[in-house]
């Protein structure tokens, strides 16, 4: 105990690598005889006078030496580690603070006792590439753990790492591997009322809303407005239960038609808040009610609405003058065509293209393009939606 005292009073007095030599003669002694307590606080000892004396050389020197050692004690070792880890924030530049974390990294790679710390390390370099602008290299260190593995990872931190993963994925335009690693998570964990996993919940359908727009899966993402228009603290806010509602019943009917679709609408038509925003109750219930709809009539009525809204009726950002949202907007369209198309089949068993034409409020010749392409090329009548076409 003596020399351990005396190694740390050598240290201050600026002789450092003669204290570093005596408490390795120490932790020689102590690791022969199995002596848990008394290794890990001479080993921490060793990276804290490493770190006082600002020698950032000879801590990644001695951190790789000390894990090296024959039949090093894990406890020990974990530490070392975590009083290391400590010290990356402290460190005085970026050169420094990547080699201690490359150091770290390395030290920590298939030992299952630090796996955490390791992960913890993991983000932290990601971070640092992510803000030097390479998102594809941050994105790709991410992915090497497999966080959904570690046992002794609180179940918070885990989803939010696997979040984390997800982000980058999406910001890299990775999409493939984004919808793989959402898996990981399972929606169960966010009927925890508590609010910091009501927190984790939004941020996690956000990163799904995002994935699934880009695939054009628009009833996956009314689904994921109806699970943020569900979280209490949506709720309790008017603007953003509105906002969510209004984003759920425009993805619904965007979603082509089926049975699931056709459930979920008339049960969010059943709504009380939807009194809340009526232009928008309304346009669903012109998607339930057996009546065709003119095009034209519909865009006089809700197109100011839906994409630049009225006064105390702000619009969503789904019918935007991007790319997206027009493209949007031509879906909105199509299934217009499509509802339409549904009614008519419930009155006519036969009917000739110019009267559906007429119905649809389009031309024989578009008609002919966009709702039956290529099904009308050798026949002349089909059976489409339960009823017979007739050119």
């Amino acid at each position: 105990m003596r020399k351990f005292h005396n190694a740390k009073k050598m240290a201050k007095e600026g002789a450092l690598l003669e204290a570093l030599d005596i408490l390795l003669s120490l932790e020689k002694q102590t690791r022969s005889a199995a002596d848990m307590h008394s290794t890990a606080k001479i080993l921490v000892a060793i990276v804290k006078l490493c770190f006082q004396q600002n020698n950032w050389t000879a801590l990644n020197e001695h951190i790789l030496l000390m894990s090296k050692r024959k039949s090093q004690l894990k406890q020990a070792i974990t530490k070392m580690i975590q009083e290391a880890c400590s010290y990356v924030e402290e460190t005085p530049n970026m050169e420094v603070k990547l080699k201690l974390i490359d150091t770290l990294i390395t030290v920590t790679a298939g030992k299952i006792y630090v796996e955490i710390e390791r992960a913890r390390l993991t983000h932290k370099l990601a971070t640092i590439k992510e803000k030097e602008g390479k998102i594809s290299e941050a994105a790709n260190i991410l992915q090497e753990l497999q966080v959904e593995t570690f046992g002794s990872m609180d179940k918070k931190e885990k989803v939010e790492f696997i979040m984390e993963q997800m982000r980058l994925c999406l910001a890299h335009r990775d999409y493939i591997r984004t919808s793989i690693i959402s898996k990981k998570i399972s929606t169960k964990y966010f009927e925890d009322s508590n609010d910091e996993v009501q927190k984790l919940k939004l941020r996690y359908y956000k990163l799904m809303i995002e994935l699934d727009l880009h695939e054009g899966a628009y009833l996956s993402v009314a689904k994921y407005y109806k699970a943020v228009y569900d979280t209490p603290s949506i709720q309790e806010d008017e603007a953003k239960r509105n906002e969510a509602l209004k984003c759920m019943i425009l993805y619904l009917v965007l979603a082509p038609h089926d049975n699931e679709q056709s459930d979920m609408i008339h049960r969010v038509k059943e709504e009380k808040n939807m009194e809340k925003i009526p232009r928008y109750k309304d346009l669903l219930t012109c998607f339930t009610t057996p009546e065709v709809m003119l095009w034209s009539q519909l865009c006089e009525i809700y197109e100011p609405t839906l994409k630049t809204g009225q006064p105390e009726d702000t619009p969503t950002d789904v019918f935007t003058a991007d790319e997206a949202g027009v493209k949007r907007w031509a879906d909105l369209k199509i299934r217009v065509i499509e509802h339409n198309i549904q009614t008519m089949a419930k009155y006519y068993t036969r009917i000739r293209l110019s009267r559906m034409a007429q119905l649809l409020d389009l031309s024989v010749q578009v008609s002919y393009r966009q709702v039956f392409p290529g099904i009308l090329e050798h026949t002349l009548s089909h059976t489409v939606c339960g009823f017979y076409l007739q050119i």
